[in-house]
């Protein structure tokens, strides 16, 4: 039986973008396979398509780090799901395609009341947002928070994990137009533009964790947001990128503004910067803890992924292009299921 998937041809626009026939794949010792539903699309799925991602494979490939579905063939050593199981998984790479083959460590079991849709929507942006506050940052109940892109996957994650977490005032910038939309999350909308180090400043001195994916000089700022002993982390680079097509001129003026922190004064402010890849994250025990801390949090109704918009998979570009152009409030998926 032949699959669909799609892949990254070469380096470039939403036109490198292109959908081919394939075998499915065979389960190794420690694997199964799975029937895709959902898949859920990333910023640096953008990213990776221009080639200004690190730890990307080399072109062709087929992105996608997450995927929801069902269990259909399970390979030597597997007793954990079984088939017919709903899943959700990370996948590292090769989501976006209708069947897949993944490390079962990678793997969990979905209860019923979840959907397809919640299940691809978790792993990466909760996770990521996870991962910052809780395993890196020390999150405390009262903590305050700044995140860039707030009415993205990673800032309404990040939103309702604070809300879990009983943490204090939440700060999240974006766009005039998604200002209800944010504030609806429990956040404090600061517009795109605004000076928000004054601003988190003025208000409550700084804030003890700030999140940014912008990167460029934008991470300063971020920065110097912090209060004595705040945390940064850094975890992409969306100011790379400019629209559906690389420029390379716009990369290079993020990289070259990108900071160099002086540890002498990092010690005398006690603030902390991390960067934050959580497809080269290598400890899986952590993985698997934060995923089962995030699972109950599901099932028990303290998150509840926001959906954007789902697409076919075969609408793949325009899915993208939605992303690039700022339109997305939380996230946005791909449609594998079997029609």
């Amino acid at each position: 039986m032949n699959l669909k998937r799609v892949i990254y041809a070469r380096r470039g626009g939403l036109d490198a973008i292109e959908i081919i026939q394939d075998d499915n794949p065979i389960p190794a010792a420690g694997q199964v396979r799975i029937e895709v539903h959902r898949a859920g699309i990333n910023f640096a799925d953008l990213m990776m398509r221009q080639g200004l991602y690190g730890g990307a494979p080399d072109f062709p490939f087929t992105p996608g780090y997450e995927v929801s579905g069902i269990v259909r063939e399970r390979g030597h050593d597997v007793d954990h799901v079984a088939v017919g199981d709903r899943v959700v998984a990370l996948t590292g790479f090769g989501g976006y395609a209708e069947q897949v083959a993944v490390d079962s460590d990678r793997v969990w079991p979905l209860p019923e009341q979840v959907s397809f849709d919640a299940a691809a929507a978790m792993p990466v942006t909760y996770l990521t947002a996870h991962h910052m506050l809780v395993h890196l940052g020390n999150f405390k109940p009262g903590d305050t928070i700044l995140v860039h892109h707030a009415a993205g996957g990673v800032g309404t994650a990040t939103a309702q994990l604070a809300k879990a977490l009983d943490a204090g005032a939440v700060y999240g910038t974006a766009s005039t137009n998604k200002a209800d939309f944010v504030q609806a999350h429990g956040m404090i909308h600061i517009p795109r533009g605004e000076d928000f180090v004054k601003r988190v400043k003025d208000e409550i001195g700084g804030v003890h964790h700030a999140l940014d994916p912008v990167g460029g000089k934008h991470v300063m700022q971020s920065y110097r947001a912090l209060r004595n002993g705040g945390r940064l982390y850094v975890f992409g680079a969306s100011s790379a990128v400019k629209g559906p097509k690389r420029s390379m001129w716009t990369a290079l003026k993020m990289w070259r503004s990108m900071p160099q922190f002086d540890p002498l004064k990092m010690m005398n402010s006690n603030k902390s910067v991390f960067g934050v890849h959580m497809g080269q994250w290598k400890d899986e025990d952590v993985i698997r803890e934060q995923m089962v801390s995030l699972a109950k949090m599901l099932e028990q109704g303290l998150i509840d992924p926001v959906i954007d918009s789902v697409y076919r998979f075969e609408d793949v570009a325009d899915a993208q292009k939605h992303i690039h152009d700022r339109g997305n409030r939380g996230k946005v998926l791909l449609d594998f299921s079997p029609k």
